[in-house]
């Protein structure tokens, strides 16, 4: 089996943490074409979103990391990451929703302005407010979620927990994380000691030692960054709107396709 990924992904990273929890072997691959937006290789033909990740198990290929997960969950059954009560799961999935589109959006924003450099001075000043605000806002909200139990499923590791991990992982990296003592901060430290999470992460600190050129092929055009859905979203609602006009005249910035044209 075949996991395309980008070990920044917090979609891979959520995939990877599940398939480890499982006990799943597998192998990982990086596309070369990623964030080129061409759909001419084999990464591309099967998914013309050119988005990680990618599951590639026999001739199955599956895209989207909301339906790889589920996929898994229902391949490989033991051991469950979904409660069995109906509410239960239905609670682990609005988590997974909330993480994928609101709280991804804005772990996003904030490396647009200080690792891409979209914006400074003053804007760059409004949008780190904001994305702070913003965050509390998230991570409060989670922290009502967990309650007084270890994990978000409630005794045992599950769908949630391996949904928040590498969204609150890149705030507690760009120093948004929980505050100290607090539950939120308790349940990350219990985290970061699971053996599919820390390898996990393990990989995500090697690829940041290749930013810098990560970081080149952006700025040269070889790659483009993409303003999909709730990271446009977020851009306008935080005060971009003139840094999203200006991707889009300097073609800079790309959308999901299918692309107009």
């Amino acid at each position: 089996m075949l996991l395309y990924e980008a070990p920044g992904s917090p979609y891979a990273q959520k995939i990877k943490i599940a398939l480890r929890e499982k006990a799943i072997p597998f192998d990982t691959e990086t596309p070369a074409s990623l964030g080129t937006g061409r759909t001419d290789d084999a990464f591309g033909l099967d998914n013309p979103r050119a988005e990680v990740p990618l599951l590639v198990d026999g001739a199955t290929r599956i895209f989207d990391s909301t339906i790889i997960l589920e996929y898994i969950e229902e391949r490989w059954p033991d051991p469950p990451l979904l409660p069995r009560d109906p509410a239960a799961r239905a609670a682990a999935r609005m988590i997974e929703d909330v993480c994928d589109t609101q709280y991804e959006a804005v772990t996003w924003g904030i490396g647009e302005i200080t690792t891409f450099g979209r914006a400074a001075g003053t804007l760059a000043d409004t949008m780190r407010k904001a994305a702070a605000r913003q965050t509390a806002l998230l991570q409060d909200w989670l922290a009502a979620r967990l309650g007084e139990a270890s994990w978000f499923g409630g005794a045992t590791f599950g769908w949630a927990d391996a949904a928040v991990a590498p969204l609150l992982h890149r705030s507690v990296l760009t120093g948004f994380g929980p505050a100290p003592g607090s539950k939120l901060a308790a349940w990350y430290a219990r985290l970061i000691e699971r053996p599919s999470v820390a390898t996990t992460f393990a990989e995500y600190a090697a690829a940041a030692a290749r930013m810098p050129a990560t970081i080149e092929a952006f700025r040269s055009g070889a790659k483009v960054r993409q303003y999909r859905d709730h990271r446009l979203e977020w851009m306008l609602k935080s005060g971009g709107i003139d840094i999203v006009l200006a991707g889009l005249r300097d073609g800079s910035i790309r959308f999901t396709w299918p692309n107009p044209g």
